[in-house]
Parts: C-alpha cells; sequence; structure tokens
C-alpha cells in the first residue's frame, strides 16, 4: 500500500489516472491524494469536477494538451514537476485515462530520476477499456481475437509511419487506436491496402463515459464518413471482429455509419 503522506524534505509526486472521462470513474486512490494534495497538475481531458475535491489552499496548474493545441510543452511541465517537489510540496500529476498509456509518464518519470526525486505511478481506468464497455463491446473475445493492440493515430501518417500494417492487417487482433479520428481515413487506406477486408467493423467511441459520449459503428469502408465533424474531439476508434458483438452493430457488415447516443 502507498503511503499517502510519505515523509521527504523534497516533497513527492503522484503520477495518477483520473480514468476516461466521468468524474466517478477514478479509483478510491487516487481520489484520497486528490483531497491531500498541495499542488495538482492537470491536463485538458480530466473532468474539472475532481479538482473540488482539493484542499482550499492547494495550487492548481493547468498544462493540458488538446489536438495540436498546447499549453505547456512536455520540458516545461517536466520542469514544473521537479521544481514543485523540490519546494517540499505533495504532487498529484492527473492524467486522463492511464498515465503509463500514451501519456507521456515515462518523459516526467525520467525527468524526476534525474533530479532524485520521489514519486509513484497509480493506474486509471484507460479509453480503450471504457470505449469498449460504453460500446457494449469486448476488446477480447476467444471466437474473434486474441490480442489487443494500443496504437497511437499520431503515427499512422501514411508518409512517416513506421507501423507493420501487413501484420496489423493479418493479426487476429483488436486494433485500438488513440488519437486516431482525424488519421481515420489514413489507417482504413493502410489496413485495406495490405488486405484487410472492407467489411471489417470499426467503431469510434468519442467522450466515453460523458454524458455527451457518442458511438459510431461502420465498417472500414466508412472510415471518412466516420471521421467527418469530430476532428478535435477525444476519441477512440476500435477495429476487429468483436465489434460485430456490440448491441449496437445488429446490421453488421452492411451497416453504414449509424450513429447511437445514450
Amino acid at each position: 500500500m502507498i503511503d499517502l503522506k510519505p515523509s521527504s524534505s523534497n516533497g513527492f509526486v503522484w503520477l495518477v489516472g483520473a480514468g476516461p472521462g466521468a468524474a466517478d470513474l477514478i479509483t478510491v486512490r487516487g481520489l484520497k491524494l486528490l483531497q491531500d494534495a498541495e499542488a495538482v497538475v492537470y491536463d485538458e481531458l480530466v473532468n474539472r469536477a475532481l479538482l473540488d475535491n482539493c484542499p482550499a489552499k492547494c495550487e492548481l496548474h493547468a498544462v493540458g494538451k488538446r489536438a495540436g493545441s498546447h499549453s505547456a510543452s512536455q520540458g516545461e511541465i517536466n520542469d514544473l514537476l521537479v521544481s514543485l517537489a523540490k519546494a517540499g510540496r505533495r504532487v498529484v500529476r492527473l492524467k486522463g485515462g492511464d498515465p503509463m498509456v500514451f501519456g507521456r509518464a515515462g518523459e516526467e518519470i525520467e525527468a524526476l530520476r534525474a533530479a532524485g526525486l520521489p514519486f509513484a505511478i497509480v493506474p486509471g481506468v484507460t479509453a480503450a477499456t471504457a470505449s469498449g464497455a460504453v460500446a457494449e463491446l469486448p476488446l477480447t473475445h476467444r471466437d474473434y481475437s486474441s490480442a489487443v493492440i494500443f496504437i497511437t493515430g499520431h503515427q499512422c501518417a501514411a508518409n512517416t509511419s513506421a507501423l507493420d500494417w501487413g501484420a496489423l492487417a493479418k493479426l487476429r487482433a483488436t486494433l485500438c487506436f488513440y488519437m486516431g479520428v482525424r488519421r481515420l481515413p489514413e489507417i482504413a487506406r493502410n489496413l485495406l491496402g495490405h488486405g484487410m477486408s472492407a467489411d471489417m467493423p470499426l467503431a469510434v467511441v468519442s467522450e466515453a463515459t460523458l454524458p455527451t459520449q457518442l458511438v459510431l459503428i461502420g465498417t472500414l469502408r466508412d472510415a471518412e464518413k466516420l471521421s467527418a465533424g469530430l476532428a478535435g474531439q477525444p476519441a477512440l476508434v476500435v477495429i476487429g471482429e468483436v465489434v460485430r458483438l456490440s448491441s449496437f452493430a445488429t446490421d453488421l457488415p452492411q451497416l453504414h455509419a449509424q450513429a447511437i447516443t445514450r
């Protein structure tokens, strides 16, 4: 069990997963740390209601990133964490989802280690599992998918991608693309060009677990249509046979871009 009030003249940094969106999906441990924090450094996608749990004198630092718009560089965030910890603060670095899944926690850990500062990780519900839950589709199924692959959409540009698209197209796996909506047409072209069927189902889940969540179900041939209108929105793309198991996917493989809100 992590000591929530470790003794350290240099303070302490917890990298905490805030979960996928809904405020009540943070872990009990993460909530307790917020209630005892002296400084919170939080991302754009963190539910602001969570900050109501911080003490009145807690310092709040917004360092958000969203679709190419950054309020602070990663280097500036690293420096801020080091500075707060060196000042003796109990610091919560609050990240959307899980800090260790496309959360740049590795870079912040390196900075803290280099400065000789203590830290700990508190996991959170990541976007892929949350999106599977709200779309009512399992990411794994012994008849459909024996693996789940997390991929960042930023690495999917046709001319610069280092991904092995041939392997991704042939694996019996569920592909989960984080920040993938803007690149969805390119993702589809790459997969189709390496042999994946145009009837392969996909789901796009935007703002999972929030009242504004949106689930779009279709197939690879619908990629451009599904991505239209969602630019800049936090969304996760799921591609694989498991999408057929969603209760929203009753018309697959003929279904084209059906939108469902709940």
